[in-house]
């Protein structure tokens, strides 16, 4: 499981932890307060059948007898208090049990009864619950009027909105907490999907300048990860363009000069009928160049689309490359230079004997063309037991390559900037497709007395050491 959904995990879970915490905050605050408000006031009918009789008592017999009544009991006792907050045996009575004893004179007669004693005076009866009062015991005169006389304020405590909407309140605290983690959730993953859309539409018109890596901050999940790709993507997309424009050109370019030095050919022959036969060598060495150039560049197409139909067999290296220093030793010899074999090694490798022979060709009979004459050419080979691979190094004392085209001299169609040698440039190219397609690799580096190295490493089949 990737990082993504750990955010939505993670998102989801602080949602719910939210609400529930809020729910339950909601509901200890509702009991709380029930606590505080009704545990002064016994309101179970026992306790409503004691009031009304204590009511009747004190209507029937007066206070005296009520007093006596009250006397009498011991547990969960009944108290009387007067218009002037004054219970009737003196008793100490918490400002809220006396509270909510008059809100519920009206609310819940029968549990609280008020009733006009004979003395003058008007008494509320009420029963405390079991174990007392949870109220404060201290109230002072004052205080006690104010409770008394203010009915609708002491209703007010009790039937406020907010009471009534204590029921309705955990299901808003469960929506609101819902809703804005939705909405942070929604506005996290929305905002990158957004660059991806407005990236991916302006990649399908053309345009693949746009990179999403700074617009995606400093995000690490699978969308960041997302943008990174199509960055690399475009980029890789960019660079394929360029260069299928530049091959366009430098095809235009190389079939340009043999086509005009045909045309020029047959121009010349045509006026002056006496040099047709010099006109006809011109035509077909023009000919074979252009069948050359299109015979590489049609190898070059299938390497670099996969088409290319292989063999694959194990290949004698030593055979091989003795194949290929003869003839190019063969080339060699106009120039009075020597191809030397150094450090051989007998190994095997699996590939296509004939896209292997012509990949080695290309760079050892590249590096006899850019040597100046009476030099050496030098082709070692070793073998790595470690990584089991095979490296062959080709060493010229030409002018060599500037740093900075190191990469290029590998392009189709690049010449170096310090050389000025006949040929179309796809040597090397064709080369590395196919050393690529065997899984190998090739590199080149200057040497520090001057000229080329050229090392190419082809992974082994078996291997036998002199």
């Amino acid at each position: 499981m990737g990082r993504l959904f750990w955010k939505f995990f993670f998102c989801i879970l602080l949602a719910q932890i939210t609400a529930t915490v809020g729910i339950g905050s909601i509901l200890w605050l509702e009991a709380h307060s029930n606590d505080k408000t009704r545990s002064d006031v016994d309101e179970s009918p026992p306790a409503a059948f004691r009031v009304e009789a204590a009511a009747a008592t004190l209507h029937f017999g007066g206070v005296d007898a009520l007093r006596r009544l009250l006397t009498q009991q011991n547990r969960r006792p009944i108290y009387a208090v007067d218009e002037q907050a004054r219970e009737l045996l003196s008793r100490p009575v918490p400002a809220a049990a006396l509270l909510q004893a008059r809100a519920l004179v009206t609310r819940q007669p029968g549990v609280v009864e008020e009733v006009q004693a004979n003395d003058g005076h008007r008494y509320v009866l009420f029963q405390a619950p079991l174990g007392g009062f949870n109220g404060s015991l201290h109230m002072d005169r004052a205080q006690a009027l104010r409770l008394f006389e203010g009915r609708a304020g002491a209703t007010h405590f009790l039937e406020t909105p907010a009471r009534d909407l204590i029921p309705f309140l955990p299901l808003i605290a469960a929506i609101l907490a819902s809703l804005i983690f939705a909405f942070l959730l929604a506005w996290y993953f929305a905002q990158p999907i957004r660059h991806l859309k407005q990236a991916f539409n302006d990649a399908a018109e053309g345009n693949l300048d746009r990179r999403l890596s700074l617009a995606m901050g400093g995000r690490r999940d699978e969308l960041s990860d997302l943008g990174r790709d199509f960055d690399r993507m475009t980029q890789k997309l960019q660079a394929l363009m360029i260069s299928q424009r530049r091959l366009l050109h430098d095809v235009s370019h190389e079939l340009r000069s043999p086509l005009a030095r045909l045309q020029a050919s047959i121009g010349l022959a045509l006026q002056q009928p006496e040099k047709i036969h010099e006109s006809l060598q011109r035509i077909a060495r023009e000919g074979g160049r252009i069948d050359k150039l299109v015979s590489e560049l049609l190898t070059l197409s299938k390497l670099e689309t996969g088409v290319m139909h292989t063999r694959i067999e194990a290949i004698d290296m030593q055979d091989l490359l003795a194949g290929i220093i003869d003839d190019a030793q063969f080339e060699a010899n106009a120039k009075n230079c020597k191809v030397v074999w150094r450090a051989k090694v007998n190994a095997l490798v699996d590939g296509d004997p004939e896209l292997l022979q012509r990949a080695l060709e290309n760079v050892l009979r590249n590096a006899v063309k850019y040597s100046p004459a009476d030099n050496e050419i030098t082709l070692a080979t070793s073998l790595d037991e470690t990584t089991k691979r095979l490296t062959v190094s080709m060493l010229d004392q030409g002018p060599g390559v500037p740093a900075s085209e190191l990469k290029l001299i590998f392009e189709p169609f690049y010449r170096g900037s310090n050389t000025n040698a006949s040929g179309h440039g796809l040597g090397l190219a064709i080369a590395i497709r196919i050393v690529e397609a065997l899984s190998g690799s090739i590199t080149a580096r200057n040497r520090e007395q001057g000229g080329l190295r050229v090392d190419i490493m082809l992974p082994l089949s078996a291997t036998i050491t002199q």
